[in-house]
């Protein structure tokens, strides 16, 4: 059977009890939840679950283990576990039972994450020119002070132990591997949250020196760790300076972000978030135009207006005026679309009338929208590469763009597919028809190939819905899930100690040895290395100086 029309067939869970009433239940069984991924949705669910289940449901209260400022107040720190205190695993676990002599409540919530740094794309892929959208770290660093809550940054959770390759995204230099049998034995219940981490390739334009995915580019000016270059690539093995025209497929928000990088002046970008390496890179930038492609019409295009306003207003860039046709909103060369515009279309519309703030042809730097374009092959020729381009028009029915039979050619140094993300393949429970985790209809609960509810393991964010809605959907899905992860455990049963011996607090025994011998990075650590960055960043006029993990294990042992 289609998975697809399988999926329909699935009812959704249970109607969760209301939240006034959750908060009346008597906790039975402990709640000791691993999440795996440390992004926007993984904290979302922490928080609400944290926040549904307030310290003191489960017997007396603890105090925090973190001041707001990042110091202990109560609880010992996971770093100072692992910092040759003499005490065994079971020892120091046991300490933080027993803070002011009072016990803590029965709910524990573990991020693990591949990366040692926590927070996700809102480190790894918000643009650096963008820090508001940051802010949700405040209330992430919020989270982490309760006592209950942990992160464990460089564990790489892979799906068996004898195959590390198997690991749902791909591996750092320095992750401790964890077989996901051992989170199944030591929590009760398992969230993955690892978001959407693979790039959607062009079958046409596969990666080669004259063309890259996205994912690599925004991987590279924030610094991500596990951006694995392409061979050989132009940004790894820096040559920006014989790079004069960059050509980008795909008509989404990230698509205009590595543009305005691109085309921003140099003074613009030496203040903001961005490596060191990565400066001295674009300092040296030859590029001089940048052409966004995409395959279907401005009515159909996905980046937002603000993203527009801002290319528009780019200092020294001037944009290239559209055809008259396609600000009407007519679908595509010789007709066939002409759909009303919405209200955003509509100020989309005006804005392009407008045009850019500084009169194209008379700047050194430039950019353009092309519309009704579809790429169909890539010639790497000297010194630029001839990018074939299909013309398109727009189905009136399907709304799907539809080849006329003419192709052009677009001479180009460089071609950047900004396509979107999907799930990785070898992650359980990934669905290659939907590109992401399988989740229940309604809900976050996890579902085999065959439909059967996989109890007491979850998806959210991307991981569950696929890379898709911002910041705000994300929250609200991670919310939803919360909320069914504490109505599933409302109606479990009193054990005292969990299968397997395992208790409340105690760790994956290569967990534990990762954080004695320093290769897991905890929020404490974090911190440190977070305040160290601003630090460094303010010595030389910078929002922060971001630190390589051979930086961040120099500086966690001083």
């Amino acid at each position: 059977m289609n998975p697809l029309k399988q999926l329909k067939q699935i009812n959704p869970l249970r109607p969760l009890k209301p939240l006034k009433q959750l908060k009346q239940l008597k906790p039975l069984n402990p709640l000791k939840l691993a999440i795996i991924g440390a992004g926007p949705s993984a904290f979302y669910v922490a928080s609400r679950v944290l926040k549904l289940l307030p310290l003191g449901m489960g017997g007396s209260t603890a105090g925090s283990g973190r001041d707001a400022d990042g110091g202990g107040s109560g609880k010992e720190t996971m770093s100072e576990r692992g910092s040759g205190s003499g005490m065994n695993g079971k020892e120091t676990r046991e300490t933080t039972r027993n803070v002011d002599g009072k016990e803590n409540s029965n709910v524990r919530v573990h991020l693990y994450d591949r990366l040692w740094a926590p927070y996700g794309l809102v480190r790894y892929g918000v643009a650096p020119d963008h820090p508001e959208v940051k802010n949700c770290t405040h209330k992430f660093r919020q989270t982490a002070q309760d006592a209950r809550f942990e992160f464990f940054g460089g564990v790489n959770v892979v799906s068996s132990a004898s195959s590390p390759s198997s690991a749902p995204t791909a591996p750092t230099p320095h992750p401790l591997t964890l077989p996901l049998s051992t989170l199944f034995k030591s929590y009760t219940h398992i969230l993955f949250a690892t978001g959407c981490t693979q790039p959607t390739l062009h079958p046409s334009i596969p990666p080669s020196s004259r063309c890259v995915p996205a994912s690599e580019v925004v991987g590279w000016y924030t610094g991500n760790p596990t951006s694995t270059p392409s061979s050989p690539s132009p940004l790894h093995h820096p040559n920006l300076t014989h790079i004069h025209h960059v050509t980008i497929i795909g008509h989404g928000n990230v698509a205009l972000d590595i543009a305005r990088l691109l085309l921003s002046p140099f003074d613009a970008l030496s203040t903001l978030d961005i490596p060191r390496s990565v400066l001295e890179v674009m300092e040296r930038s030859g590029v001089r135009h940048v052409s966004v492609v995409g395959r279907r019409g401005l009515g159909e295009a996905s980046f937002g207006v603000k993203e527009v306003r801002e290319m528009m207003r780019l200092e020294g860039v001037g944009m290239r005026p559209l055809e008259e046709g396609l600000l009407r909103g007519v679908g595509g060369e010789g007709g066939g679309g002409g759909t009303e515009l919405t209200r955003r279309q509509k100020r989309m519309v005006d804005l392009l009338k407008k045009g850019s703030r500084c009169e194209y042809g008379t700047t050194e730097k430039s950019w353009s929208l092309e519309f009704f374009r579809s790429p169909v092959g890539l010639t790497e020729s000297h010194p630029s590469a001839q990018l074939s381009l299909a013309h398109t028009i727009l189905d009136p029915t399907t709304h799907r763009a539809i080849p006329t039979g003419e192709i052009s050619s677009l001479s180009t140094d460089l071609v950047i597919t900004s396509l979107g993300f999907h799930g990785e393949p070898s992650a359980p429970f990934y669905d290659p028809i939907l590109g992401h985790i399988r989740t229940a209809l309604g809900g976050g609960g996890v579902i085999t190939a065959d439909g059967k509810r996989v109890e007491r393991v979850y998806a959210s964010g991307w991981a569950a819905m696929g890379a898709k809605g911002v910041l705000a959907a994300t929250m609200m899905n991670a919310y939803g899930v919360a909320d069914e992860i504490v109505g599933d455990w409302g109606g479990g049963v009193n054990d005292e100690e969990e299968e397997g011996g395992q208790t409340l607090d105690s760790l994956p025994e290569v967990v534990q040895r990762g954080l004695e011998e320093g290769t897991v990075v905890t929020y404490d650590d974090w911190l440190r290395v977070d305040e160290e960055e601003i630090r460094r960043g303010a010595q030389v006029g910078k929002e922060r100086e971001r630190m390589t993990w051979e930086d961040v294990r120099t500086f966690l042992k001083t």
